[in-house]
């Protein structure tokens, strides 16, 4: 926990000093080309621009302490109320993704593991390195060209509605985006899962349960998958941020309404502090997706406990 203290400080430095550099005036974007000279100093001087930049952090960190992530100036509201609006709906389109992606890759790479260097494996291995090789951009075209624009099965648009209830009352329109997300991070997992079904098969506790006259199923289920899914447990604490944003790329794509797309539409406007709120949000997401991988380790392994 106290590293996750020290990793967030951290983050928040190095994205406050990269939007620093960027170039133009902040007040310039904001206030527009024709502003006078006079307006464009109160600016500065009621957003703390005419000070130093570490006088500017230190009044954006104690900002962050109380909970306010800024205001956006491009659309005239809090930062907060804008991540509040989009959050149910990346989490509409990342958790099924996930969980859809471990239900697959789980199983799958399992089974490559038991069955190595068969039809199975080599089936398995090309699929996941053909998914890991594409860009999420690549399969997103693949799954609108085809579904879309070809078979006219889902819409290639995801839902425009403002409520859960809405999106979900147009499900046909969530097929796609939810579906790019399931293959971009399937290939991920399925790869991790197998490497490391392969190094348990591999121990003496697996041989000895063999020996011992344990059926196949158990072996693999008692043993094998508890102990194989420590690598996973990791990476899906990273996916927490990719559960946040949805998949910048998904969302640009598909203009599905949620923090990716809303990054997305900052970076084109110069919308700072909302691009400065969502990334560090994503960055504190990142450390604290880390620190519960460390948790789930020690529910996993009895000997990270002792």
């Amino acid at each position: 926990m106290g590293q996750a203290i020290i990793v967030t400080l951290g983050v928040t430095m190095i994205t406050f000093l990269l939007l620093q550099l960027f170039p133009g005036s902040l007040a310039r974007d904001i206030l527009g080309t024709r502003a006078s000279q006079q307006a464009i100093n109160l600016f500065n001087k009621q957003n703390y621009l005419d000070r130093p930049v570490y006088v500017q952090y230190w009044h954006f960190l104690t900002r962050l302490l109380s909970g306010n992530l800024g205001w956006s100036y491009v659309q005239n509201r809090t930062v907060n109320s804008l991540v509040v609006a989009d959050l149910p709906r990346d989490l509409l389109l990342g958790i099924p993704s996930l969980i859809l992606s471990l239900l697959i890759a789980i199983p799958v790479g399992v089974a490559q593991a038991v069955k190595r260097n068969k039809l199975v494996d080599y089936a398995g291995t090309a699929i996941s390195f053909t998914l890991y090789s594409m860009p999420t951009y690549a399969v997103a075209l693949l799954l609108i060209q085809f579904f879309s624009i070809s078979l006219h099965i889902f819409p290639a648009e995801a839902p425009q509605a403002t409520s859960i209830a809405g999106m979900l009352s147009d499900f046909k329109a969530l097929v796609l985006p939810v579906a790019t997300l399931t293959f971009a991070t399937y290939a991920y997992f399925s790869r991790y899962m197998r490497s490391s079904a392969i190094d348990t098969l591999a121990q003496d506790y697996i041989r000895t349960a063999r020996a011992k006259g344990l059926s196949e199923r158990l072996v693999l289920w008692r043993h094998l998958l508890r102990n194989s899914l420590l690598t996973v447990v990791t990476l899906v604490g990273l996916s927490i941020p990719f559960i946040l944003t949805g998949g910048l790329i998904v969302e640009a794509f598909f203009n599905y309404p949620g923090l990716g797309l809303l990054y997305f539409n900052a970076a084109q406007t110069s919308d700072f502090e909302v691009m400065l709120g969502i990334t560090v949000l994503v960055g504190m997401a990142t450390v604290i997706g880390n620190l519960l991988a460390d948790v789930g380790y020690a529910l996993l392994d009895p000997r990270i406990r002792y």
